[in-house]
């Protein structure tokens, strides 16, 4: 009688459990029963795939059959990297939501935005950086989702990070350069990057790919505007690293015979139309941005850069910047004057950079005695000229006007006085002069930077010591121009604020 009595309460006591776990059979088997139907397994395997396949309502069933957000798979990557890889949003969108962190990191200490530049998912790379991706992190072996970019070629993705990470372009190009990846270069160029950059021994992107035997780089940076005279630390020309480094056929490439494009002195409204053609151009076709969407900072120009009214820009000189109730160049809803202010540059400066210029001359002056100069001239063969005042440089259009020795300070000798020669040429064609000094390297024009009001699109070349006003009325001086940034200073406080170099496209 009481062991029927206990039997009897175990059956009461145990109804509810059982109740529940019938219950809880009959979900699980409609979970499975669902996941069947959408093509899966509740499988470690089966929730990676449809991450992968971007199937978010398959991963609610995975949730609601237990697994959990951050499961992991072999090689220590979560649902969110599987997604990522890709380009399945939907899916990444629901783990995101279900409390993964946006750099949450996997195999080889990667982010998921790691894992979309290395599959080349171009779209995936532009989204995970609006939920907030760090661009900057770097994996176990030190590596950005910038440099992977580069060490992948990867252009599409490097067009999407380029305007967050504008700080270490300069690096990335150099590394391309070293690689001898022209596309990269290209890309990085257009963005902001400057052939210009140089390592910390002095070797610029042109060097880099000389020494290293890369021909199509050395081609691009040179067309780009590469310094083919411009040497390191230790006095080597890419000339001279590509001989170094076993490679005469570049060598003879960088060392080619001055064309008379290099011996010339070209009119301000000519380097001006120069630069601005090439900002056009660059900005005209950005890869990888939808119809109707404006690409990452273009402020301005973007995909009406074509319907910008074309006029040559103006010096800088005296203008006064962002003209109330003016719509930004294109016109359209991407361009409207808001838009642009939103690019504006640090600190709301009334203006960005788009490029820069400089331009060597394969011709150096050595010595002057009384009215004749003694010149050294670039090439395969470098040879020495002398030219008498009124005289004609070798296959130029470059008259000596005038040779003359005078005393002038120089950092190399701690800015004390000096006397240097000093040889003024003029260019017959265009009318302008220039000074070339002894020790000092030769240049057609002073450095030159093409910058754009934020607000009405318009560009303007800016060189130093240039006054202008923005909207406001406060007035600023252009301090210095260099290749990867304009250094402005605002005159009623003495505040400095530098405005990087964001490219045609940045």
């Amino acid at each position: 009688m009481k062991r029927h009595a206990r039997n009897l309460l175990a059956a009461v006591l145990c109804a509810p459990a059982l109740v529940g776990m019938a219950a809880c059979n009959k979900r699980q088997q409609v979970i499975h029963a669902d996941l069947a139907q959408a093509g899966y397994q509740l499988t470690t395997a089966d929730w990676f795939r449809a991450s992968r396949d971007n199937h978010a309502a398959a991963l609610k069933y995975f949730v609601a059959g237990g697994f959990a957000a951050d499961t992991r798979d072999a090689a220590g990557d979560t649902a969110l990297h599987a997604a990522a890889q890709t380009g399945a949003e939907k899916a990444a969108d629901y783990l995101l939501g279900r409390g993964l962190a946006v750099d949450i990191r996997g195999a080889a200490e990667r982010t998921p935005l790691m894992t979309a530049v290395l599959a080349n998912q171009s779209r995936m790379v532009r989204w995970l950086l609006r939920q907030g991706a760090a661009p900057r992190l770097k994996d176990k072996d030190g590596y950005t989702a910038l440099m992977l970019a580069v060490r992948e070629g990867g252009v599409g993705p490097l067009g999407e990070l380029a305007s967050h990470t504008r700080e270490d372009l300069d690096a990335a190009l150099l590394a391309a350069a070293l690689q001898g990846k022209t596309a990269v270069l290209d890309t990085l160029t257009k963005y902001g990057a400057s052939v210009y950059a140089r390592m910390e021994d002095g070797r610029t992107p042109l060097m880099l790919a000389a020494e290293n035997g890369h021909a199509e780089a050395v081609a691009l940076l040179i067309e780009l505007g590469s310094g083919r005279f411009t040497t390191d630390a230790e006095g080597r020309t890419a000339a001279d690293l590509a001989t170094q480094g076993g490679h005469p056929e570049l060598a003879a490439l960088i060392l080619k015979k001055p064309v008379a494009a290099e011996l010339t002195l070209e009119a301000p409204d000519t380097i001006a139309a120069a630069m601005d053609a090439y900002v056009e151009a660059a900005a005209a076709d950005v890869p990888g941005v939808e119809d109707g969407e404006n690409a990452s900072g273009l402020g301005g120009g973007g995909h009406n850069a074509r319907a910008r009214v074309r006029e040559v820009p103006a010096a800088l000189e005296g203008k006064t910047l962002g003209a109330a109730g003016v719509v930004a160049a294109g016109g359209g809803s991407n361009n409207t004057a808001a838009a642009s202010r939103a690019n504006a540059g640090p600190a709301g400066a009334p203006l960005v950079m788009r490029h820069y210029r400089e331009r060597e001359m394969p011709v150096a002056v050595k010595s002057v005695q009384n009215d004749t100069a003694t010149l050294r001239m670039a090439g395969p063969t470098p040879g020495e000229v002398t030219v008498r005042a009124g005289g004609v440089l070798p296959g130029s259009r470059l008259v000596v006007v005038k040779v003359q020795r005078r005393m002038r300070s120089a950092k190399a000798n701690l800015g004390k006085l000096t006397e240097v020669s000093v040889v003024e040429i003029k260019d017959t064609a265009t009318g302008v002069t220039r000074e070339l000094i002894a020790g000092v390297p030769s240049s057609a024009h002073d450095p030159v930077a093409l910058v754009e009001d934020v607000t009405t699109g318009k560009r303007y070349t800016a060189l130093p010591g240039q006054h202008f006003r923005g909207a406001d009325g406060a007035e600023y001086v252009v301090n210095d121009v260099r290749p990867n940034q304009l250094v402005i200073a605002e005159l009623a406080t003495g505040t400095v604020r530098t405005i990087p170099l964001r490219g045609p496209r940045g």
